[in-house]
């Protein structure tokens, strides 16, 4: 499975940006999607996961009621709605998929793929 991760770019405190993951290759092996981000000088951070196959979501607490998480199976394609963007929401971010398990980690070491990272820049 390969996945391309597209969208970031530089908006103000406030704005909204819409990132975008396409999966390809084994898509049919995928049971989760989930989203990472990496601040300069931080730890990877867990942001959000979706169930491929059903409708389940997990969020982390810092962008729940801001971020939303949708997939289209048809364009094997994860989205990251992102709304009122903050200063602190500034990372890489990284898609990553998972081939087992319908869980929704929160756990870097349960995924199996991970895209090149994207990067988002908020501006105060």
């Amino acid at each position: 499975v390969q996945l391309q991760a597209s969208g970031g770019g530089l908006v103000q405190a406030g704005g909204s940006l819409r990132l975008s993951c396409a999966a390809s290759g084994r898509t049919f092996s995928i049971y989760v999607m989930g989203w990472f981000r990496q601040a300069p000088g931080e730890e990877r951070e867990f942001v959000a996961a979706c169930n491929w196959r059903g409708g389940s979501t997990s969020y982390a607490d810092t962008v729940k009621g801001r971020f939303t998480i949708s997939r289209d199976n048809a364009k094997n394609t994860v989205y990251l709605q992102m709304n009122s963007l903050k200063p602190e929401d500034t990372a890489v971010y990284h898609c990553a998929a998972r081939k087992s398990g319908s869980w929704l980690s929160t756990r870097e070491d349960a995924y199996d793929y991970w895209g090149q990272g994207t990067l988002v820049t908020v501006s105060s």
